[in-house]
């Protein structure tokens, strides 16, 4: 494994491998580490650390097919992205959900999305 990163998002998920496959695939991030606790997933400027819920809280969550957005959450982490609409695509197809409409920003498009554990993050593309 690279160097820890000075700075990232800890996530605690209830399936770490769904978790880690979904944000590889929309985040473009990879695996450097794994272990029965642990993902640690790694890109050019962004480290993400899935850390599994201790069984006893995992056995009390309940997670909806699609996935509920969790809208009271007190932190949204952003990510930067090439294609917007690629990562939608990829947030579908590993069982996360788009949560609302593109709003255009100062140079960006964003859009917020949710995990397949319901977790909701905002998507970034940058435009001219």
């Amino acid at each position: 494994m690279r160097q820890p990163a000075a700075s990232g998002v800890l996530i605690y998920a209830s399936q770490l491998d769904r978790m880690s496959v979904f944000y590889q695939r929309v985040l473009g991030l990879r695996e450097v580490h794994a272990d029965a606790m642990h993902r640690v997933l790694s890109g050019a400027d962004t480290q993400l650390l899935l850390h599994a819920l201790p069984p006893q809280v995992a056995a009390q969550v309940v997670i909806a097919s699609p996935p509920e957005p969790r809208e009271t959450q007190a932190i949204k982490p952003f990510f930067t992205v090439p294609s917007l609409d690629a990562a939608e695509r990829e947030v579908e197809a590993c069982g996360g959900r788009i949560h609302g409409p593109i709003w255009p920003g100062p140079g960006l498009r964003v859009r917020n999305v949710c995990d397949p554990e319901g977790n909701v993050l905002h998507l970034r593309e940058r435009v001219s």
